[in-house]
């Protein structure tokens, strides 16, 4: 009897210990500089930094990391993952139509946008209005998809700003660009977990 309380007790405790292993094992990785000298330092572990998001193909581990916090360690199955990084990724979605300021005169450009946002207004569609006269060449109708920190700040900060729908005129005059946007989606949040994962057979 005393021998089957043994075994029984090892049994329940095994993935507390393994998770504790883990959890030293992994404990000098903070972030993903971290995670990256790990890689190189303990092969045998089969390290491996990844970067997982809601549409992961391993959904059960990113539900089971989202809700956790940055430095929590999970061990499933034959795997420890360390949260080294947790963070939001935002995706933006513009056209927009691009007047080249190194080739016309500040008052036709202004002259051009009026013209452009009375046009829209009147019934004419953005897709024909970049056609028309935007700039740079685009062949997509201006249709743009960006992530944060992609764009030029006067540009991004305008889309951040505006509602899905909204027109609007942006400027960066240090590089002589000068738009009419049409926000044309609304902004989408992604959270992206970066976890080192190692192999921890039990």
């Amino acid at each position: 009897m005393k021998k089957y309380l043994i075994i029984i007790g090892l049994y329940l405790t095994s993935p507390v210990f393994g998770q504790s292993t883990a959890e030293k094992t992994l404990a000098s990785v903070e972030n993903v500089n971290d995670a990256a000298a790990f890689t190189t330092h303990h092969p045998q572990l089969k390290p491996e930094i990844r970067i997982l998001t809601p549409q992961d193909t391993d959904t059960s581990l990113y539900n089971q990391l989202c809700r956790r916090k940055k430095g929590d360690v999970v061990t499933m199955e034959d795997h420890s993952y360390k949260i080294v990084e947790d963070t939001t990724q935002y995706t933006f979605e513009a056209s927009y139509i691009y007047l080249d300021g190194s080739r016309l005169s500040r008052p036709a450009i202004d002259s051009i946008r009026t013209l452009i946002q009375k046009r829209y207004k009147a019934g004419a569609t953005f897709e024909t209005l970049v056609d028309e006269y935007t700039m740079d060449g685009n062949t997509q109708h201006g249709a743009l998809r960006f992530i944060a920190n992609m764009m030029v700040k006067e540009f991004e900060t305008a889309v951040q700003e505006h509602a899905n729908g909204d027109i609007f005129t942006v400027d960066v005059p240090n590089r002589e660009w000068y738009y009419v946007v049409k926000k044309t989606a609304n902004d989408q949040a992604t959270r992206m977990i970066t976890v080192l994962s190692i192999f921890t057979p039990h």
